[in-house]
C-alpha cells in the first residue's frame, strides 16, 4: 500500500537523495528509511538546516540537501536555518510535519507553509494525498530554476500515513537560457572601451557551473576579477587575474582595482546594498548578468544589462570579444602586473600578522598554519560570524571551486558548524575545516556529537580569545562594569568528552602539528577539534 510518505521518500530517491537531516518526531524518517535513505538526526533543528545549506553548496544544484522535522517546535526552531538560507539564496528541501488538516489555522497552531513564505522562495501544503508528485516536482523545479532559495513542502500529520494513489516521477530537467544577443554585444562593446574595467563575479556564477566560463572570459578580456564573499572560490585565488573577495572585510586588490574602476560588470550578483558588499563607484559604468530580472535597476541604475544563465551568457560574451577585439583576445600583461604589485603590497601589509610568535596566538598566524597543514586546492573551508570571517576571508587563499563557503548576509553564530557537516557528505574526499570563535562554539558545540555519532569527520579550528571581540566598544559600560563581552570555557575538553579529537594549543609553534593530528584523525573517520588560545585581534582588512 502506497502512502503519503512513502511517495515522498520514493521521489526523493528518484532524486537521488541518499540522506535527510532530521529531527523527530516526523514519522516520514520511517520511510525514508525504508526506501534506503539515511536519516542523520541532528541536536538541535538548525544545524540540520546548515547541514542541508552546506551540501547544496558544494553539489551545485547538480543534489539538494535535505531537512525534515516535527510539526509545531521543530518546524518553529528550524526557522532560523532557513531565514539564514534565504539571504544567501541556498536551494534545499525542509519537509516539516504540520497541523492535523481539521486543526489548520485554529490557534496557536504553527502552520509551516504560511510561516516560512517570507523565508522561502516557495512553500506549499499537502491538502490532498494524489497532489504529491505534483507538489514535489514543483518544489524540485524551483530548486533548479532561477534565484536559488529554499523551498518547503508541509506533511499534515494525518496525511502522511493515508493511503496515496500509485504514480510515475521524472525528475524536472534544469532549463538555461542565453542572453539577447543585442544586449551582449552593447555590454561587451562598452567594456572593451572602458579603460579600468572590473568583473565582479556573484554566487549566481558558482550556481550556474561557470568558473571555467568565466576564467576563460577575464583572459580573453583582460579583466581583473573580484568576487563577492559568497563567491569566493568561483576564480582561483593565484590567478594572475585575481582580485580576491570584497565583502565586510577584503583584500586590498579587490578594494584599490574597485574604487578606480570606470565600469564594473558584475555577473551573477544582485547589486544589493549591504555591509557585506564593497561599495561600488559613484561614476563608473555599471554593466550586470543575471538570470532574475528582479535584480536590475534595483539598487543600482544598470547602464548594461544582459538576463540569463550565467554560464551561456559567458560563452556568449567570448565569442563577442573575439569578434570585436580578434581571436586571441586581448594582451592581460599590463593588468596581470598591476593586479601583482598591489597584491605585494597587500601581502607585504599583513605578513608580520601572517607568520606572527605572539602569545596568546595572533588568529592571522593560525590560518597560516592551516594552509601549511592543508593545502588549499584539497580542502573546504568556511568560517563563523564576526571576526572569524572578516579575518579569515581576505587571507584564505582559495583555488577551487567550492573550496572555500563564504556567507553572511544574515550573521547567525554557529552557522558554519553545520555547513561543514553537510559539505563533508557532499564531497568526502576533501579536507573540511569549520572556523570558528568561541561564542559561535556556544551555539553549536554541541553537535560535535551528532559530528562523532554520524561519522562525519570534519576539522573544528576554534580561535578561543576568551571574549566577544570589540564588544567592550560596543557596550562600554556594561563590559566594563558587568563584563557581558567575556565568555569562559574549555571547548576541546567538551569536545573530547562527546567524542572527538581534541587538542588545545597555546604557543603558536604549535598549531601546525596539532592540524596536522586532527586531519589524520579525520582520515580514520574521526570528527576534531582544535582549541587555539587566540589573542583579541581587532585589525581586519577594511578599506572603505
Amino acid at each position: 500500500m502506497a502512502t503519503v510518505n512513502g511517495n515522498i521518500a520514493r521521489i526523493l530517491k528518484a532524486e537521488g537523495v541518499e540522506w535527510v537531516s532530521a529531527f523527530p518526531q516526523q514519522t516520514l524518517i520511517d520511510a525514508v528509511t525504508l526506501a534506503g535513505i539515511r536519516p542523520i538526526i541532528t541536536r538541535t533543528e538548525r544545524t540540520g538546516v546548515n547541514m542541508a545549506d552546506g551540501f547544496s553548496r558544494v553539489r551545485n544544484r547538480e543534489a539538494f540537501g535535505v531537512f525534515t522535522m516535527q510539526q509545531g517546535p521543530g518546524a518553529e526552531n528550524a526557522y532560523p536555518g532557513a531565514a539564514q538560507a534565504f539571504a544567501d539564496s541556498i536551494p534545499l528541501l525542509l519537509l516539516p510535519g504540520g497541523p492535523p488538516t481539521d486543526r489548520t489555522q485554529a490557534h496557536p497552531n504553527f502552520e509551516a507553509a504560511p510561516g516560512y513564505r517570507r523565508v522561502t522562495k516557495w512553500a506549499a501544503n499537502i491538502n490532498l494525498p494524489g497532489r504529491v508528485p505534483e507538489l514535489m516536482r514543483v518544489a524540485f523545479s524551483q530548486m533548479r530554476h532561477g534565484r536559488p532559495g529554499p523551498v518547503l513542502v508541509e506533511i499534515p500529520a494525518d496525511l502522511g500515513g493515508e493511503e496515496a494513489p500509485d504514480f510515475g516521477y521524472e525528475p524536472p530537467q534544469e532549463r538555461r537560457s542565453k542572453a539577447d544577443d543585442d544586449d551582449v554585444r552593447d555590454l561587451v562593446t562598452a567594456l572593451l572601451r572602458a579603460e579600468r574595467p572590473v568583473i565582479l563575479a556573484g554566487h549566481g556564477t558558482l550556481w550556474a557551473r561557470a568558473w571555467d566560463e568565466l576564467a576563460a572570459f577575464a583572459e580573453l578580456a583582460a579583466v581583473p576579477v573580484m568576487t563577492t564573499m559568497a563567491a569566493k572560490s568561483v576564480f582561483p585565488e593565484d590567478h594572475e587575474l585575481a582580485l580576491g573577495t570584497g565583502g565586510h572585510s577584503g583584500t586590498l586588490m579587490a578594494a584599490r582595482f574597485l574604487e578606480r574602476a570606470d565600469l564594473v560588470l558584475a555577473i551573477g550578483s544582485s547589486l544589493t546594498k549591504s555591509t557585506f558588499a564593497f561599495p561600488l563607484p559613484e561614476k563608473a559604468v555599471i554593466a550586470q548578468v543575471t538570470n532574475d530580472p528582479v535584480d536590475l535597476d534595483r539598487d543600482h541604475a544598470v547602464d548594461h544589462g544582459a538576463l540569463g544563465d550565467a554560464r551561456l551568457v559567458l560563452a556568449q560574451m567570448a565569442e563577442e570579444v573575439r569578434r570585436q577585439a580578434g581571436e586571441e583576445g586581448r594582451d592581460r600583461r599590463p593588468v596581470a602586473a598591476a593586479v601583482a604589485e598591489v597584491r605585494r603590497e597587500f601581502d607585504d601589509q599583513w605578513r608580520p600578522l601572517l607568520h606572527s610568535d605572539e602569545v596568546p596566538i595572533n588568529p592571522y598566524r593560525v590560518f597560516t598554519e592551516m594552509a601549511a597543514a592543508v593545502p588549499p586546492a584539497e580542502a573546504i573551508v568556511t568560517h563563523d560570524s564576526g571576526y572569524p570571517r572578516d579575518q579569515l576571508l581576505p587571507m584564505w587563499r582559495t583555488v577551487t571551486p567550492r573550496g572555500y563557503l563564504g556567507w553572511g548576509k544574515s550573521t547567525q553564530l554557529g552557522y558554519g558548524f553545520g555547513l561543514a557537516l553537510g559539505a563533508k557528505l557532499a564531497a568526502p574526499e576533501k579536507t573540511v575545516i569549520n572556523v570558528m570563535g568561541d561564542a559561535a562554539f556556544g551555539m553549536a558545540g554541541m553537535d560535535v556529537e551528532t559530528a562523532v555519532r554520524a561519522e562525519i569527520p570534519i576539522l573544528t579550528v576554534v580561535l578561543n580569545n576568551g571574549v566577544m571581540t570589540h564588544y567592550d566598544k560596543n557596550l562600554p559600560e556594561a563590559s566594563r562594569v558587568h563584563g557581558v563581552d567575556r565568555l569562559g570555557g574549555c571547548y576541546s575538553g567538551v569536545a573530547r568528552e562527546l567524542g572527538a579529537h581534541a587538542e588545545r594549543v597555546d604557543q603558536p609553534g604549535e598549531v601546525r602539528a596539532a592540524i596536522e593530528r586532527a586531519v589524520a584523525a579525520n582520515g580514520e573517520g574521526r570528527p576534531a577539534v582544535v582549541e587555539v588560545m587566540t589573542k583579541a585581534e581587532e585589525r581586519v582588512a577594511r578599506h572603505f
